[in-house]
């Protein structure tokens, strides 16, 4: 099997990367970059075949996967920058990239017959509730330009292929890039107190677990929509930050530890206003995952600490 994967100088893409050659399948990425640009760790995706393409040039993409001529796309290359993609200048660059970007994407597929794989978000949603979203709700309210353009890469997916795989995430972390952990570990070495939003509620998503769950969808023809994110049961983002804290201080990392460290709950508005508004119920029904025989992910927990373990903080 032939695989294509998008964004490589990401999260995902790189973890894809690895998992393709770790089961001995043909990966090549691709990303805006003349070569390869994400983190240089030694894995196997800095030496897999690499090209580059813009996804928002149709040419460039009809050009890249005529010459590859994969069995699967998975297009991990997103705009991710949430309030970023609230500038008035940049909406245009967004929907680009998330909406047309894609659309050249499932174009291509479709004239050479491949299967497709979509990265979406809880985001299409409009977060309301209390009640976990099923894969297959049709109730798109985006709230932001980000969730907007994301739904409407779906569209372009599912209006044009039969096979594909249509994948909602949340929360998402991984070794190569910026991500909440990160985030949080760098402010609780320069800060006593962080405050917290704890009226959000999701699953992380591991990247590196994600990875492997993706690669065993492509080996199927169970398409259709899916949610995924770690088990482990809902959380706030506060009960995520107290988790992560709690399990580097369990390494030895005594600035973490709850002696120094405090960790504030707030409300979103207690916490001042984004640029883009967030969802409150960024819950994901995972069942059909299993109904269709697909492993589940590990626990976000498990994850968290293997996680700590890959990365230098």
């Amino acid at each position: 099997m032939k695989v294509l994967v998008t964004g490589v100088a990401g999260q995902l893409g790189h973890d894809v990367m690895n998992e393709l050659a770790k089961r001995s399948y043909e990966g090549i990425g691709s990303d805006i970059a003349p070569a390869y640009s994400g983190i240089a760790d030694g894995t196997a995706v800095t030496g897999m075949p690499y090209v580059q393409m813009d996804i928002t040039d149709s040419a460039s993409v009809e050009r890249v996967l005529s010459d590859a001529a994969p069995d699967v796309v998975v297009h991990c290359a997103a705009w991710t920058a949430v309030d970023l993609a609230e500038d008035d200048d940049k909406v245009e660059k967004v929907r680009a990239v998330n909406a047309g970007g894609t659309r050249n994407i499932a174009l291509a597929c479709r004239r050479l017959g491949c299967k497709m794989v979509y990265l979406s978000t809880d985001y299409v949603f409009d977060g309301q509730g209390e009640e976990p979203w099923q894969p297959d709700c049709k109730d798109y309210r985006p709230l932001n330009v980000y969730g907007q353009t994301k739904l409407e890469g779906e569209l372009a997916v599912s209006g044009n292929l039969d096979r594909y795989f249509i994948v909602r995430i949340a929360w998402v972390f991984g070794v190569n890039g910026r991500n909440f952990i990160k985030t949080m570990l760098n402010l609780g070495k320069t800060h006593d107190t962080i405050r917290v939003v704890n009226d959000q509620v999701g699953t992380p998503t591991y990247t590196y677990d994600l990875a492997r769950l993706l690669v065993d969808m492509i080996e199927t023809e169970k398409y259709g929509y899916y949610h995924v994110t770690n088990e482990g049961g809902y959380i706030s983002w506060y009960d995520f930050t107290k988790e992560i804290f709690r399990r580097a201080a369990a390494m030895g990392r005594a600035e973490y530890g709850e002696d120094r460290l405090k960790v504030i709950p707030v409300t979103t508005a207690e916490y001042g206003e984004s640029k883009a508004r967030r969802p409150f119920n960024s819950r994901l029904d995972k069942s059909k995952l299993t109904a269709n025989g697909f492993t589940p992910l590990p626990s976000w927990q498990d994850a968290v600490e293997r996680y700590l373990k890959e990365i230098d903080f």
